[in-house]
């Protein structure tokens, strides 16, 4: 889209200058007069500004949107529709103060195609690698109840405490992760530097090295001799796993087995639980279907172990048996889950019921989250202390040898 330089009078009687894309000049023209200034001269930008031009895009595809941006743009968004600010005026708006240069580009293509006719699900669809399923769903849902500053408050709702779920399990997996790094570099370290140093003078003096020695030994000559070969099929194995596990058979066979390891499975089950909670009972209120709710809780819940349970769920609800029987013969459902559920049910509060036990999962992820951080400390110690008597076991031994070949 062509980039033209303006001057103008804004609403104070001040010269104002800037940049826009536009169609055409005359496009160009009506968006500042829609920003509320007055044009006084238009100029189409030249090819010496291209490298800006390819930079820009550059930014706009690349440009990773975090939840951050994400919760700030839905925020802004829900005000102005509350303040009663015209559509194309609101992604005016957006574009102008949105630091984004991916949202920027957004908020130009989402203000074009309503321009167009389009309604604010077809142009939010359009941009499937920004906006969620589950983002693009409650749009629709609050354009046809004619309540989407509401819907769009329960949404950043849900991306707050979903942040916030994903922000305690990094914090509670990232000094164990350092510790680790830290441990492996000292063991190469040690391998590759110290404890040759001291084989050397052992053969030397004749001794005969006992096991571990010898075990350091076989691994130092291992990284001495086929290094390459080593790194070839780390890197070999590496790129292969982190290909498979982004199929869905990978994710599956992954999700399945982490939930099964102890105290972190728990951690990942119960929070799942609080984000199926949460979204199942937003979309709820929502006057969103059930049969829908269970298509979107399955791509939005990023477990492919639990959502292939829904694949099962959702038969037997179009069999006309409800959701909390359904859901009491899936797997990592608790049942603490499956009776609040029937409760909310057959009372017809199912949402609120939902809320619940979002509220008490939240605590329970909380709770395992310190679970799981007071039981790595011991592991980490435990893991420390083997690597530190395995090189102290290969050079104090056969020391204690030569120690007693000198006496």
């Amino acid at each position: 889209m062509p980039l033209f330089s303006y001057k103008a009078i804004n609403d104070l009687g001040n010269e104002v200058t800037g940049e826009i894309e536009a169609e055409s000049e005359e496009h160009a023209m009506e968006m500042i007069s829609l920003k509320g200034q007055i044009p006084e001269s238009l100029k189409k930008k030249t090819a010496t500004s291209g490298k800006l031009g390819i930079s820009k895009k550059f930014d706009q595809l690349f440009s990773p949107v975090k939840t951050k941006e994400m919760i700030l743009y839905t925020m802004q968004l829900k005000t102005l529709l509350r303040a009663g600010v015209s559509i194309i005026r609101i992604f005016q708006i957006l574009e102008e103060q949105t630091e984004n240069p991916k949202l920027r580009a957004v908020s130009v293509e989402i203000m074009k195609n309503i321009r167009e006719g389009s309604s604010l699900f077809d142009a939010f669809s359009k941009h499937d690698t920004v906006f969620s399923t589950l983002y693009c769903t409650l749009i629709k849902a609050g354009e046809l109840s004619g309540a989407l500053p509401g819907i769009l408050e329960r949404l950043i709702f849900i991306m707050e405490h979903e942040e916030k779920v994903r922000s305690d399990i990094k914090s509670a997996i990232r000094y164990p992760l350092i510790v680790v790094l830290f441990l492996s570099i000292a063991f190469v370290v040690l391998l590759t530097f110290v404890v040759p140093k001291f084989v050397t003078l052992f053969q030397g003096a004749g001794i005969e090295l006992p096991l571990p020695t010898k075990i350091c030994m076989f691994l130092y000559l291992s990284l001495k001799n086929y290094w390459p070969y080593i790194l070839l099929v780390i890197a070999t194995v590496s790129i292969g796993f982190s290909q498979f596990i982004r199929t869905q058979k990978g994710k599956y066979i992954k999700d399945s087995f982490l939930m099964q390891l102890p105290l972190f499975g728990q951690l990942l089950v119960k929070s799942a639980m609080s984000r199926f909670a949460s979204i199942f009972s937003i979309l709820q209120s929502s006057g969103i279907s059930v049969l829908e709710s269970l298509k979107i809780l399955a791509d939005t819940l990023d477990n492919k172990a639990i959502a292939k349970e829904f694949d099962k769920i959702n038969d037997l609800v179009v069999e006309g048996r409800g959701i909390a029987v359904p859901l009491g013969k899936a797997r990592y459902f608790p049942p603490m889950v499956v009776n609040m559920v029937a409760i909310g049910e057959e009372s017809g509060t199912l949402d609120d019921v939902l809320l619940e036990i979002a509220k008490h999962y939240d605590v329970e992820v909380e709770y395992a989250t310190k679970t799981f951080s007071d039981a790595l400390g011991p592991a980490l110690v435990i893991g420390l202390a083997a690597v530190v008597g395995f090189f102290a076991f290969s050079i104090f031994l056969p020391m204690w040898d030569l120690t007693k070949l000198v006496k």
